[in-house]
C-alpha cells in the first residue's frame, strides 16, 4: 500500500496542493495522521524538518499532542508547529535570518485605548466622560484594526467622504476620521511604537511576498485557515505553490450543488473558503480530499450524513426553495448506494436540541452533562471527552462554577475576569473606596476582604465598628462615626457602663475607624485629578492595606499590570473625577482576562467558538444558540455607515456572522453534538439562532424529527429544587413555649403588634431576636419620623410656656437641624427642605391653637402600670409622645409622618397604642401625679405635602375613657388567654394588616409560604 504524500513530484504536472477534511472528521488528528503516514518508512529526523502552520496557539498545541499520540512507540521529531495568527520575527518561519525583520514593538492595548481617547477627546468632543471616550476608542481602534487588516491603503480618502452626500453626522464623523487616520500614525512615530494589528499583518505580507519570490524548499503546510486576513490568504496561496507545500481547509464542502456555491453570500459558513479559493484563483473542484484513518463504516456514514445535513440546513437563503428536491435526491442517492437507513434519518443520530427556561438552567444542565461525561466510560476503556463550545462566555463561566460544586476543574480557553478574582476585588473596592469612602458596603466589604490585614489584626474590633457605625443609615462624615463609638463607651443599651471586654472592642473599633480615615485622606482624590495620578494613589491604598505580597499570582499579576498601563499611559486621558476613576477602573477590571490553568480534568474543556473551531471531543455541547449570542449580530459602528465602508474598500458588518456560521458547522458535525438555547436571557424572551431555525424546518420537511431529550434537564432543576417535606408546604406556624418564658411585661406598641401578628412577639420577647439593621440601609421614612419627633420635643424643652415670635422659622431651623443629624444627604435635603417650611408653618398653627387652652406639656414621657394575670403579674408600659395637661384631663398626642389608624381600627381594639396609653394615666397616673383622667386621643400627622398636616382626633370625652378601659379589658383577657399553655402564637391572625404593617419575622415565619404558595390549613 503506497504512503499518502501530500507533495507530489512536479516535475510532469503543476498539480495543485489544495486539500480539505470534512467537517464530520476530527481535524486535528487527521491532520496529524496524513503527515505520520507521509512520514513513512523515512528517517525520524526528515519530520523535524517541516513546518506546520496553524491558524492560533490552541491549535497548535492540540496537534502536537495529537502528533505525539498518534505516534505511538514510534520515534519522531516534532516539526515545528506556529500559529499563523501570532507570528514573531525572531521565531520560525523567519529565522534564521530569511526576512531580518526589525519592526517597531507593538503599543500595549491599554496605553492606546487611553491615546486614542485623548484624540477623541481633543479632536471631537471636549465634553465627553472618560468612559464614553473610551468606548469610542474602542470603535476607532476596530475602526483602525479593520483597515490595517484590509491593508487599505490610502485611508486618508476617509476626509473625501466628508464632503459626500451623506447624512450631517457622518459628514462630521467622515471629517473627524480624516483628522484621525493622520494624526494618530504621526502620534505612534513619536511613541516610537505601531499598532498590533499592522504589525502582524505586516508580518504576515512580508512572509507571503518572500514565499512567492523565493518559495521554501522544506515541507511546509498550512492547516485549519480559512485566510479572512488578506495577508494570510496570500500566505496560503504561497505555500500551495512551494515545491513542498500544500493547503488543507477546514470543512470545505464539496458536495453543495455549483448553483448555490455561486450564490453564497457574506453570512454562508462557506463564504471565507470561496473567497480564499477566488483570491487563489483555485477551483473548488481541484481541492482534494486528505488523508483519513481507518474509521468503521457505520460511523464513517454516518458522520457523512450529518454532514450533508447541517450543509444543506445552512445552504444560502435564495438556494433554499430547492430543500425538497435536494431532500429527495439525498434519499434516491442513499437508495442506489444500497444504503437502508434514511440519509436524513442518519444524520440526526447523535444530535440532539435541549430547550433550557434561563442561563442558569443552561448552565446546570451542560454542567451534569460534563460530569455525566466523566462517568461513563468509552468502549474502549479510554476516559470520553466533552466539550463545551459557545461565544457566551458568562455561561462558560457559570458552566465552571456549577462543576466546581464536585471538585471538578475545566480546561476553560476563557479564563476568568479580573473583577471576579480576589486581588481584582480588592483594588475595585479600593477604587470604590476612594470615591465614596463612608459608603458601609463598600467599607465592610474592604474590611472583611481575604487579602487586607485590617480584619486580622482586630477581628472583635470590626464586629463592634461594623454594628455602631455602618449598619443602619449612612453617616456624613467620620466625625459622626466617632460620637457614636464615643457614646456606645460611655453606656450601654440597658444603661449600666460597659464591661472591660466590651471597652476594650470599642477601643479597637476606634483605632480602626481611624486607620480608615487616615486610609481615606491619604488616598483622597480632588474633583479633577490626572488619571496617572489616581492610579498611584490606588496602588498606595491597595498595598497599605493587604502588603506588597499582593500582587503574587495570577490575578496579582494582572492587577500590577494593569494598574502600571494606567500610571504609564493613563496621563494622555486627562483628569477624572472620584467617581469616574472608581467606574473605570471597575471597567477595566471586567475587560481583563486572567488565565490561571490548574484544570483537574482535561477530558472536559469549556472553549470559545473559535478555540473550538479545530477540537474535536467525545461529546460536543453547542450553548448559546440564541439571535445576538452565537451568532451575534452585526455590530453597529459609530463612526461608518455601511455605503461609508463599502467606499473604502471594509468588509461589511455580516462578515463575522459567517464566519461564526463556520464554527457552527465544524462543531455540531460531531457525532455526539448536543445542541443547548435558553428560551429567555436577562429576564426577556430570547429568539432561537437562525441556524437551528433552519435545521428544524429542513428536518420537519424531510418528515423527521430532532431529539429533544429532558432527562438531563430534569435531573439538573431536580439538582437545585428544595427539599420536599412531609406535608408539603409549611403551615401557618403556631410555637406554645413554656408560659414561664412568655413575656410578662410589654409596651403599648408591642400590644399592638401582639393584636395583629402574636408570632412576632413570640420571636421578639420569647425568642429574644432582634432585627439587625442593613448596612447603609435606606430608611428616610423612619429617619423622617424620628425627626420630626426630635424637632417637636425640642421646640416643647425649649418654649414650654410662650412659643416665641418667630415660631415657625424656628421650626424650620430646627427640622432642618434634625433632618441633617438623622442622615438625610444633600441630595436628599433638597427634597426634605420645602416640605419642612411647609409643615413648620403647620406646627406652628397647631402649637399656637393647642397651648392656648392653658395645658401642661409632658414630652416622651414614660409611665407603666402592673395588673395581676393567672402567670403571674404582668407590666405594661408606654412611652407617649406628648402628653397634655388640663383641669380637666389629659390629652394624649401621637406624632406620625406616615398613616394613621384609622378610628374604626382604634375602637376595635386593632390600634390600641393610645388608649392603652390612657388606660395606665387613669389606673397608675404619672410619676409626679396621681390618675388622671384620658380626654381626648390624637394622632398628629406631620407630611409636609400639600396637606401640610392633620390633627386627626380618635376619640374624646367619656369615648376617650370608655376606649381606654375596653382596651385595658382586652388586654387582661389576651394575657389570661396566653397564660394558658395551649395557646399559641399564631402568625398573622389580622393578615388585612400584613401589606403596610409587614413583620421582621415573616421570613422565619415562611408567611409567603402559608399564605400565598399554599392554602392556610391547621396550624402546627
Amino acid at each position: 500500500m503506497t504512503a499518502f504524500n501530500p507533495f507530489p513530484d512536479r516535475s510532469g504536472k503543476d498539480d495543485p496542493r489544495w486539500f480539505a477534511i470534512p467537517a464530520h472528521r476530527p481535524f486535528l488528528e487527521d491532520l496529524a495522521a496524513g503527515v505520520l503516514d507521509w512520514l513513512g518508512d523515512q528517517a525520524p529526523e526528515t519530520l523535524s524538518d517541516a513546518t506546520i502552520l496553524l491558524p492560533n496557539r490552541r491549535a497548535a498545541r492540540a496537534f502536537t499532542s495529537a502528533l505525539s499520540t498518534l505516534s505511538g512507540d514510534r520515534p519522531v521529531l516534532l516539526p515545528q508547529v506556529r500559529p499563523l495568527g501570532d507570528l514573531e520575527e525572531d521565531e520560525s518561519p523567519f529565522t534564521p535570518g530569511e526576512l531580518g525583520l526589525d519592526l517597531p514593538p507593538a503599543i500595549a492595548p491599554l496605553t492606546r485605548r487611553f491615546e486614542m481617547a485623548r484624540l477623541i477627546v481633543e479632536r471631537h468632543d471636549e465634553t465627553l466622560s472618560p468612559m464614553r471616550a473610551l468606548e469610542l476608542a474602542d470603535s476607532l481602534g476596530a475602526f483602525l484594526d479593520s483597515c490595517h487588516i484590509e491593508e487599505v491603503e490610502d485611508r486618508e480618502r476617509i476626509a473625501d467622504l466628508a464632503e459626500a452626500d451623506f447624512a450631517e453626522h457622518w459628514q462630521k464623523s467622515a471629517d473627524f476620521l480624516g483628522l484621525v487616520v493622520k494624526a494618530w500614525p504621526e502620534r505612534l512615530a513619536e511613541l516610537g511604537l505601531v499598532d498590533a494589528s499592522w504589525r502582524r499583518t505586516q508580518l504576515l505580507r512580508l512572509l507571503a511576498n518572500r514565499w512567492d519570490s523565493h518559495p521554501p524548499q522544506g515541507p511546509v503546510i498550512a492547516a485549519g485557515s480559512t485566510g479572512t486576513v488578506k495577508a494570510a490568504a496570500d500566505v496560503l496561496k504561497a505555500v500551495a505553490k512551494a515545491p513542498q507545500g500544500c493547503v488543507v481547509l477546514p470543512g470545505l464542502d464539496l458536495d453543495l450543488s455549483a448553483d448555490a456555491w455561486d450564490a453564497i453570500e457574506e453570512q454562508h459558513p462557506q463564504s471565507a473558503l470561496k473567497r480564499l479559493l477566488e483570491r487563489a484563483g483555485t477551483d473548488r473542484a481541484a481541492v482534494r480530499p486528505w488523508f483519513r484513518r481507518p474509521a468503521e463504516p457505520a460511523v464513517e456514514a454516518r458522520g457523512l450524513a450529518r454532514q450533508r445535513l447541517v450543509n444543506e440546513a445552512l445552504r444560502p437563503a435564495e438556494a433554499t426553495a430547492d430543500w425538497r428536491t435536494e431532500i429527495a435526491r439525498l434519499r434516491a442517492d442513499a437508495a442506489d448506494a444500497g444504503q437502508a437507513a434514511d440519509p436524513i434519518a442518519l444524520g440526526l443520530q447523535g444530535l440532539s436540541v435541549v430547550a433550557t427556561r434561563t442561563e442558569e438552567d443552561a448552565a446546570a444542565t451542560i454542567a451534569l452533562m460534563m460530569r455525566e461525561t466523566l462517568e461513563t466510560p468509552h468502549p474502549d476503556g479510554k476516559a470520553r471527552t466533552c466539550a463545551l463550545a459557545t461565544p457566551d462566555l458568562a455561561l462558560g463561566r457559570r458552566v465552571a462554577a456549577r462543576l466546581e460544586r464536585w471538585g471538578v476543574v475545566a480546561d476553560s480557553s476563557s479564563g476568568a475576569t479580573l473583577d471576579q478574582m480576589p486581588v481584582g476585588v480588592l483594588v475595585d473596592l479600593a477604587a470604590r473606596f476612594i470615591a465614596d469612602p463612608l459608603k458601609p458596603q463598600t467599607v465592610l466589604a474592604l474590611i472583611k476582604h481575604e487579602l487586607t490585614t485590617l480584619s486580622e489584626a482586630t477581628p472583635h474590633a470590626v464586629a463592634e465598628l461594623e454594628k455602631i457605625a455602618f449598619r443602619g443609615p449612612r453617616t456624613r462624615d467620620w466625625t459622626r462615626i466617632e460620637a457614636r463609638l464615643t457614646k456606645a463607651a460611655e453606656t450601654r443599651r440597658d444603661g449600666q457602663p460597659p464591661s472591660e471586654g466590651t471597652l476594650a472592642r470599642l477601643a479597637g473599633a476606634t483605632a480602626l475607624g481611624g486607620r480608615l480615615q487616615a486610609l481615606a485622606g491619604t488616598a483622597a482624590l480632588g474633583r479633577a485629578t490626572p488619571l496617572d495620578q489616581a492610579a498611584r494613589n490606588l496602588t498606595t491604598l491597595v498595598e497599605a492595606l493587604a502588603g506588597i505580597d499582593v500582587w503574587a499570582g495570577p490575578d496579582g499579576e494582572a492587577a500590577a499590570s494593569l494598574l502600571s498601563q494606567l500610571i504609564q499611559g493613563g496621563a494622555s486621558l486627562g483628569a477624572v473625577s472620584p467617581t469616574d476613576f472608581a467606574e473605570l477602573v471597575a471597567s477595566l477590571l471586567h475587560d481583563t482576562t486572567v488565565r490561571t490553568g490548574g484544570a483537574t480534568h482535561p477530558s472536559l474543556r469549556i472553549l470559545g467558538a473559535i478555540e473550538a473551531r479545530l477540537v474535536r471531543a467525545d461529546r460536543m455541547i453547542l450553548a448559546g444558540l440564541e439571535e445576538g449570542v452565537w451568532p451575534q449580530g452585526a455590530p453597529i459602528d459609530p463612526f461608518l455607515s455601511r455605503p461609508m465602508r463599502q467606499t473604502l474598500g471594509l468588509p461589511p458588518p455580516e462578515r463575522r456572522v459567517g464566519q461564526t456560521a463556520q464554527d457552527f458547522v465544524q462543531a455540531a458535525c460531531s457525532p455526539e453534538a448536543i445542541l443547548i438555547h435558553s428560551e429567555r436571557r436577562g429576564g426577556q424572551p430570547a429568539v432561537r439562532s437562525r441556524w437551528l431555525w433552519r435545521l428544524d424546518m429542513l428536518t420537519r420537511g424531510a418528515g423527521v424529527e430532532i431529539d429533544r431529550p429532558s432527562e438531563t434537564l430534569a435531573a439538573a432543576r431536580a439538582l437545585d429544587a428544595p427539599v420536599a417535606r412531609q406535608g408539603g408546604l409549611a403551615r401557618r406556624p403556631a410555637p406554645k413555649p413554656p408560659v414561664d418564658r412568655r413575656p410578662r411585661q410589654l409596651p403599648v406598641t408591642g400590644v399592638e403588634r401582639w393584636v395583629r401578628d402574636p408570632y412576632a412577639v413570640y420571636a421578639r420577647y420569647v425568642l429574644n431576636l432582634r432585627q439587625l439593621d442593613r448596612p447603609g440601609q435606606s430608611a428616610e421614612a423612619l429617619a423622617r419620623g424620628q425627626a420630626v419627633h426630635k424637632a417637636v420635643e425640642r421646640l416643647t424643652l425649649s418654649w414650654p410656656d410662650i412659643l416665641p415670635d418667630d415660631c415657625e422659622a424656628q421650626i424650620t431651623q430646627l427640622l432642618h437641624e434634625e433632618l441633617t443629624h438623622h442622615g438625610f444627604e444633600d441630595a436628599s435635603m433638597a427634597r426634605e427642605q420645602p416640605l419642612a417650611r411647609n409643615a413648620a408653618r403647620w406646627l406652628a398653627g397647631f402649637e399656637m391653637r393647642r397651648r392656648a387652652r392653658g395645658i401642661e406639656i409632658r414630652v416622651e414621657e414614660e409611665v407603666a402600670m402592673t395588673f395581676d394575670a393567672p402567670a403571674g403579674p404582668f407590666t405594661l408600659t408606654a412611652k407617649a409622645d406628648r402628653i397634655e395637661l388640663s383641669s380637666t384631663g389629659a390629652s394624649i398626642l401621637d406624632f406620625k409622618t406616615g398613616a394613621a389608624p384609622s378610628a374604626k381600627q382604634v375602637k376595635s381594639g386593632f390600634a390600641p397604642q393610645l388608649t392603652l396609653t390612657g388606660a395606665i394615666l387613669a389606673e397608675a397616673g404619672l410619676k409626679t401625679s396621681g390618675p388622671v383622667e384620658p380626654e381626648e386621643l390624637t394622632y398628629v400627622r406631620v407630611v409636609g405635602r400639600k396637606v401640610s398636616g392633620e390633627a386627626a382626633v380618635r376619640a374624646s370625652g367619656a369615648e376617650a375613657s370608655d376606649l381606654s378601659m375596653s382596651a385595658l379589658a382586652g388586654l387582661k383577657a389576651r394575657v389570661a388567654r396566653f397564660d394558658d399553655q395551649t395557646t399559641p402564637y399564631l402568625s398573622w391572625v389580622a393578615p388585612q394588616f400584613m401589606g403596610n404593617f409587614g413583620g421582621n419575622y415573616d421570613h422565619l415565619a415562611r408567611v409567603w409560604e402559608w399564605s400565598v404558595a399554599g392554602a392556610d390549613g391547621d396550624a402546627e
